[in-house]
Parts: C-alpha cells; structure tokens; sequence
C-alpha cells in the first residue's frame, strides 16, 4: 500500500471511529435546591447514561448529616457510614437530603445557612465516592443551584457556565465532584484579575467583609507569590462572615474562607490572608507527622510574602522574629499530625534559618523558594522528602536540617 493510501485509510478509520469516541462522554448534573427553612439542601445527581457507571460509593460519615435517599436505580447501606449507588440502563438519578450547618462545638460554625444566606463546602454537598466507571467514559460535570426567593446569586470557585450554573473538571480525580467553598443568597462580591486569575471577594451582605482591602492586598502580593508559586489557577474565590462563623482561615484547592473580623495583617506581623493563599497556589499537603511543612510553608511566605512586597522593613522583620522566638521557645519537636500555632512559629524560624543557609551555600543561586517549588511536585511531603529536596538543592547536607527538632 501506497503511503498515500495509508494516509487516507487512517483518515477513514478516524472520522468512523469519531462518533463512538464522542458517544462516551456522559452528561453528569448536580441539581442543588436550598432549604432554609429546615437548613437544608436537597441534592439530585443525574446521569444521562447511567450505564456508563457500574457504582458510586459513597463516604456518608458518621454525623448524620445525609437522609432520604431516593433513585431511578438501586441504593444499599451496608452501615450508616457508607452507601452504594447503582444507577442501572437509562437516565439514573439519586436524590437526598443533607444538613448545611456544621457546629464546632463552641458556639462557632464553619459551615452555615440562615434565611438570608448560605456559607458551605461543595465536598459536604456531594460526599467522597468511589467511582466504578466503565472503561472509556468520560463525564462531563455541571452544577446547578436552585435559590429561594429573594436571594440573588451563588459564587464557586469553578467556572461560570450561565446563570447559578457551573463546569466541575478537575483532571486529578476520576469523579468530578464540586468541592471548594460555595457561598449562596444576598451577596456582595468584588471582582478583579490579577496575572490570569479571576479573582473574587464574596461575603454576605452586612457581614463586615472588607473586599476591597482584600483585593488591594493581593494586588500587592500577588506578582511575589506568582515567583514562588508557578501555579495561576483560572479562577479563585474568597468568601468571608462574621460571628458565628469561625474566627480563622480555611482553604481549598480553588477557593478559600476567611473570618470578616480577621485583619489583613496582624499584630505579630503575619497575614492570615496570604497564609491561606500560600496553601491555594502551593496545594503542598504533607505525611508521616509531618504537618509542620504545610503550616510551616504558608506561614513562613505569610511573612516573607510581604517583606518582598515592600510591606515589612527590616526592624519589623527582626520583631516578627523575635516574637516567633517567644511564642516558640518550648517546642522540642515539629512532628505531629497537627502543628499547633507553637509548633508552626518554630517551624517558621528553622524555615528562615534554612533559606540563609541555602543562599550562603550556593552563593545566592537556590533559597527557600526551590525547596517549596519541589515540595509541590510532590502529592504528599514527608520529613524526609523535605530533608532530601534541600540537600539536593544545596549539594550535600544541612546543618540547619541536622536537630533533634525533626526526629
């Protein structure tokens, strides 16, 4: 055969094959109606072709957050923690009811619905599942809200497909759950590009969310964190309310939460704002007790972030250093599956101390910022990764590395 019939007959085979190929991808919808009135959410997840999955089995917990389980196919518990959806041939749906509001158990909340608005994870929407897909489907994921009356929009940190309407593809996950924070009702939000970020400030009206200094703020540090962190992610959200919301910061990969009553920068000098967005754009989770390099990061680049941005001087750094010292000084280990604030100050300081040391040892060629950059390649970083990531950067060992803090 030619090399010419090759082709064309390559040509045929493709354009035949191109409908069945387009006939794998499944149409997957998550429909969300909010009910305040009972504070909670009903949930429908549709299937175009339910055949295209054999079974999702679902993380139900142990809160008892889920109930009234309802499918076009068949729903089995084996214990009240899980559950196993099989949708069967045709259009499949399952159905259910879960609770909105997360109590921390003093007094404060970090999830929550009143009638005017609701704050929440999409993750508690539409739980962790194990997905057995038949081979070669692809889903194709939406999600769509249904608001009550009066309320006016919803903001997630996934792309805006119409109105209350939204595209989930995350590529490092088989099932393309809506996960990240969602905030829904009477809202205010602020919005501005920074790099290729769509980036918006969202809190409900009347809850002392200060959005413009937000954005102001991540205009300055923004470029700083972008050297550091070469991941600009196509959209962020940030969403805040006051009391009884939890006085802190929490993340997520495409979004993160921040307390209305939290300064831009505190009294001792760090940031909780760029602490959070530290853990956005890096994503470095850590194992084997090693929780210290998470919460070490972030807070060190809370500091560092905004020496380089112009907002600390050298006095204030010192300062900042000292205080770390103090709030540090009984600290006799790092490991632990959680840092505390104690346990993070120490961290910060073995963190700076080791960026010097790089400096000084590569003569100003590698810092700090190579070993965060190798920490993100990383799905999880151990102690030990750390350890081996800093000498491969410096070219042999670390004195600063070498103390009974990390054993």
């Amino acid at each position: 055969m030619s090399a010419r019939s090759q082709l064309l007959l390559s040509t045929v085979l493709l354009t035949l094959s191109a409908p069945l190929w387009a006939a794998k991808k499944v149409d997957l919808d998550y429909q969300v109606r909010f009910l305040p009135e009972s504070d909670q959410a009903e949930v429908n997840v549709v299937l175009e072709k339910g055949d295209g999955v054999r079974s999702l089995r679902f993380d139900l917990g142990d809160k008892g957050y889920y109930s009234d389980f309802k499918t076009s196919g068949t729903w089995s518990q084996e214990d009240p923690g899980h559950g196993t959806w099989v949708p069967g041939k045709g259009k499949a749906s399952l159905s259910y009811r879960v609770r909105i509001s997360h109590p921390r158990g003093d007094g404060r909340f970090d999830a929550r619905m009143t009638p005017d608005w609701a704050l929440l994870r999409g993750d508690d929407l539409v739980p962790a599942a194990r997905l057995d897909m038949v081979e070669g489907v692809d889903l194709v994921a939406r999600l769509q809200f249904e608001l009550p009356s009066g309320w006016q929009s919803v903001e997630t940190g996934w792309p805006r497909i119409g109105k209350n309407r939204f595209r989930i593809d995350n590529p490092e996950r088989m099932l393309d759950r809506p996960t990240g924070w969602i905030l829904a009702g009477k809202l205010g939000s602020r919005r501005v590009t920074l790099g290729t970020t769509d980036v918006t400030v969202s809190a409900p009206v009347g809850e002392d969310m200060r959005r413009m200094d937000i954005l102001t703020m991540l205009t300055f540090v923004w470029p700083h964190a972008q050297e550091v962190f070469p991941r600009e992610p196509g959209k962020l959200l940030i969403v805040g309310a006051n009391d009884p919301m939890w006085r802190g910061g929490l993340s997520a990969p495409n979004s993160f939460f921040m307390h209305s009553a939290r300064p831009m920068v505190s009294e001792n000098g760090t940031s909780s704002l760029v602490h959070e967005l530290v853990h956005v754009l890096s994503r470095i989770s850590d194992t084997d007790r090693s929780d210290w390099i998470s919460e070490g990061v972030a807070e060190y680049y809370a500091i560092e972030l905004l020496r380089r941005a112009g907002g600390l001087g050298d006095d204030r750094y010192e300062a900042i250093r000292e205080q770390l010292r103090q709030w540090s000084k009984k600290v006799d280990s790092l490991r632990g599956e959680h840092a505390s604030g104690a346990i993070t100050a120490r961290a910060v300081l073995l963190l700076q101390d080791l960026d010097k040391e790089i400096r000084l040892r590569t003569d100003g060629k590698h810092s700090m910022d190579d070993v965060a950059r190798g920490l993100m390649r990383l799905d999880k970083a151990s102690t030990r990764d750390f350890i081996e990531i800093t000498e491969n950067i410096m070219g042999g060992a670390s004195d600063v590395l070498d103390t009974r803090l990390l054993r």
